[in-house]
């Protein structure tokens, strides 16, 4: 028994020297790999060019060929041409430039932000007829009140239409100081919603009696809106223009021009405002029992 259990000490002494000395041979080794790359890497530093010598020769002498043999290289990038191979120019995220249609302006529609013009039109409301048309590239209504009346006033004596309109009407997009003065001035009847009261805004007084001879030009549209024939017209403003808008969309695909350009987008507005017309008179010359030939 005493013998058996030498023999089993031995061979475990033995087993342990020998993962020591394979744990020792693999230290050198790791050493001696160190060693290597190091003088390596050395020898590659003093053999290198130069930024100096590659940027203005443009040439490398070759040890192995001798000093008077050559070989022609490119010249090193510097950093500025290093960013610009590797790094693409790129547009400015934030840039509102179309450059498909330079015309077109970045506009809020239903289905988010998008490059779009702005359309603008005057419907009347017997027939429901377009009388104006224009296309801006303004986001926003507030400058197109005026010219869209004048553009009116022009289309009326073009068709040798005597009598004027009875009441523009106009929702608040429309609305400003200058608007609402350009129309008490030159004694235009007009309906043009004003919006929200403000914080701070002086509430309009009740529409009967005098109107106050320091109104400003939106209390007296407020109060105008407030009357019972004021109610009564501007009740009718959506069922007279969104139909002709819906109209267009969904029957011309109105919605998305295809010109390009703001004379383009206008040509192509004006001509589906025609079509519009067009469909809306032969449709009363059925309803008045005549058959177009």
């Amino acid at each position: 028994m005493r013998q058996a259990k030498e023999a089993i000490e031995a061979e475990a002494r033995a087993k342990a020297e020998a993962k020591a000395d394979k744990r020792a041979k693999a230290n050198t080794t790791t050493s001696k790999k160190a060693e290597v790359k190091a003088s390596t890497d050395v020898k590659a530093n003093t053999q290198a060019p130069t930024s100096t010598d590659a940027k203005t020769e443009g040439t490398v002498v070759d040890d192995a060929k001798g000093a008077g043999s050559t070989e022609t290289v490119a010249p090193a990038p510097t950093s500025t041409d290093a960013d610009a191979t590797q790094t693409p120019i790129r547009p400015n995220p934030k840039a509102q430039r179309s450059f498909t249609d330079p015309d077109s302006r970045m506009m809020k529609t239903n289905e988010g932000f998008h490059f779009a013009y702005n359309a603008q039109a005057v419907v009347d409301e017997g027939s429901q007829v377009i009388v104006a048309t224009k296309v801006t590239q303004a986001a926003g209504d507030v400058n197109e009140l005026i010219p869209m009346i004048e553009a009116t006033t022009t289309s009326l004596k073009a068709a040798k239409i005597k009598r004027s309109p009875r009441v523009y009407l106009a929702d608040a997009g429309y609305c400003s100081e200058a608007n609402l003065g350009h129309i008490t001035k030159f004694d235009i009847n007009a309906l043009v919603a004003t919006g929200r009261i403000k914080h701070n805004e002086r509430v309009s007084e009740s529409p009967r009696g005098r109107i106050p001879k320091n109104a400003t030009p939106r209390e007296r549209m407020a109060r105008s809106l407030r009357t019972k024939p004021g109610r009564i017209d501007y009740a009718r403003r959506k069922a007279i223009v969104e139909p002709a808008f819906g109209q267009m969309k969904v029957r011309q695909k109105a919605g998305y021009l295809r010109l390009r350009g703001l004379q383009g987008a206008q040509t192509e507005w004006t001509l589906h405002s025609i079509c519009h017309n067009l469909r809306k008179l032969s449709n009363a010359r059925v309803n008045a029992g005549l058959v177009m030939a």
